[in-house]
């Protein structure tokens, strides 16, 4: 028999979870090392990061009763992330950093990496010997990649909802199955 309240399952195994803490820790570094002490934008870029990753954990803890809270909080990590991409773009701009393009050796290089490794850990042996433009192409690099897979998430999700309903029609459902009718 069907569950009332599924067992949704560990947040931490979603790549997008896995993907926005890789990418809220290269954050946390990058502000603390490279940007100046009192810069607003350090505030404004750990939140973003934080947010991302915070809304993917909220969205999963509220799945199991609302689809609707789901969506928004998923919709809000990715709307969160694109907000830090813009950042790393200004920093390179206001600097007048190169920021790596599709093709180059460097991009390619690094969205191999981000494709293969979702661990914090490996990523910041790799940031702690890089200058502060290779970090925010690197970060631009997995913000993108974490957005098309909150994009695919959400895709999944409002399949599952439009296949399945949501939580007021799996509570009619499974009183009406209890009933028999």
């Amino acid at each position: 028999m069907e569950d009332l309240i599924p067992n949704t399952g560990n947040y931490k195994n979603l790549l997008t979870y896995q993907k926005s803490d890789v990418i809220f820790q290269i954050t946390y570094y990058f502000c603390a090392t490279y940007l100046n002490n009192g810069d607003r934008t350090i505030d404004q870029m750990v939140q973003a990061a934080r947010s991302g990753k915070q809304n993917i954990i909220e969205g999963c803890a509220a799945s199991s009763t609302s689809a609707k809270t789901e969506i928004k909080l998923i919709n809000v990590a990715k709307a969160s992330l694109k907000e830090l991409l813009e950042d790393y773009e200004d920093y390179l701009k206001t600097r007048n950093h190169r920021q790596w393009q599709k093709g180059s050796i460097e991009y390619e290089t690094m969205r191999q990496l981000g494709r293969q490794h979702n661990d914090a850990e490996f990523f910041m042996k790799l940031i702690v010997t890089r200058p502060p433009q290779t970090i925010a192409n690197m970060a631009i690099i997995l913000i993108n990649q974490a957005d098309y897979l909150l994009f695919r998430q959400l895709q999944r999700l409002s399949k599952d909802f439009i296949d399945n309903g949501g939580f007021s029609e799996r509570m009619s459902r499974l009183r009406r199955d209890k009933r028999g009718y």
